[in-house]
């Protein structure tokens, strides 16, 4: 276990960053230097070439056979993104007879964190390149799986389709459904970091000089989302709500810890214990907010849980950090 001190420096060095840059962006906001058209065309920037560049740099340099040795860190994001969005939603609507919309976002962001925005700084401090693996494992879950059912699910809420045979809903529902995921895979950051995941698992590898090439705007990611972020936030009245709470503690408590149990009751090695975990315990993804305000659900309580996550996740990630020994 890592001393006290440095420790606490360590706890310091990755977080402290990811709260100072979000005041940067929610300051810029205060000063009207930026709006939140202009944050999203940082957002823009960020998913299509940026964050597909680091990705592509930190899998492509990352050991063969730590690429190959990641099965048990990736079945348990799967579990909990996947798995643990389909336990929430159906809770939300079949015992607290949430909205369809409602359920679908809210359970989005409970299992969703914010790895393309948090995750580079952080998990890249912490566990160098290696963090690209669960990084991008996240990031296809939320990608190909969670963000075009909620898409689905929100619409249809909506009511925006008007149909009257419920076998031709269910074909045009299932329709749209491979729509979504078909222009997800076109995504860059859902092809990138697969291509990288398949050429590095062939043996391939990143020459030196090409790296620095990738990595000078891919090294732009986690500032500029999170600068983003913080405008967004600006633009929105945050307050805390009972709701808020809840969906921030299962988010950045209860789910990471869970985790760890699991990791622990099947006796995971170290490396895979802490790179699962604290995946998993970085704060909700602010493509909530954006679809909040898109679709008008829900949007003062998410943009409250961006917030309140971001702003508790210097303390929660911190004891995760400890508790892992990361």
């Amino acid at each position: 276990m890592t001393n006290s001190p440095a420790l606490l420096l360590t706890i310091v060095q990755s977080i402290l960053p990811i709260l100072v840059t979000l005041g940067f962006g929610y300051f810029a906001a205060y000063r009207k230097d930026f709006d939140a058209q202009q944050a999203g065309v940082l957002t823009r920037l960020v998913m299509l070439y940026a964050l597909p560049l680091e990705l592509l740099a930190s899998i492509l340099s990352t050991p063969r056979n730590q690429v190959l040795a990641a099965g048990p860190v990736a079945a348990l994001i799967l579990l909990a993104m996947i798995g643990g969005y389909g336990l929430i939603f159906a809770i939300l609507r079949v015992l607290l007879k949430r909205r369809l919309g409602e359920a679908a976002l809210i359970a989005m962001t409970i299992t969703g964190p914010s790895v393309p925005f948090i995750g580079i700084p952080v998990l890249g401090q912490i566990f160098g390149p290696a963090s690209s693996v669960p990084i991008s494992i996240a990031s296809l879950a939320m990608n190909l799986v969670q963000l075009p059912i909620t898409l689905i699910l929100m619409g249809h809420d909506r009511g925006t389709r008007h149909r009257v045979e419920s076998d031709g809903e269910n074909r045009n529902e299932l329709r749209e459904l491979l729509g979504h995921l078909m222009h997800s895979c076109r995504e860059p950051v859902v092809w990138v970091p697969m291509m990288a995941l398949v050429l590095v698992s062939a043996g391939a590898f990143l020459p030196q000089f090409l790296k620095g090439s990738l990595q000078l705007l891919g090294r732009t990611t986690g500032g500029a989302a999170l600068f983003a972020s913080g405008v967004v936030l600006f633009t929105r009245q945050v307050k805390f709500s009972p709701l808020v709470g809840v969906i921030v503690s299962v988010r950045n408590i209860i789910i990471p810890g869970i985790i760890y149990t699991l990791a622990r009751l099947w006796h995971l090695p170290l490396p895979a214990l802490q790179e699962s975990v604290l995946t998993m315990a970085i704060p909700s993804a602010s493509i909530n907010v954006i679809l909040a305000m898109r679709y008008h659900v829900l949007e003062r309580e998410i943009a409250s849980v961006l917030f309140f996550g971001t702003l508790s996740s210097i303390f929660t990630m911190a004891f995760f950090i400890w508790l892992t020994g990361a």
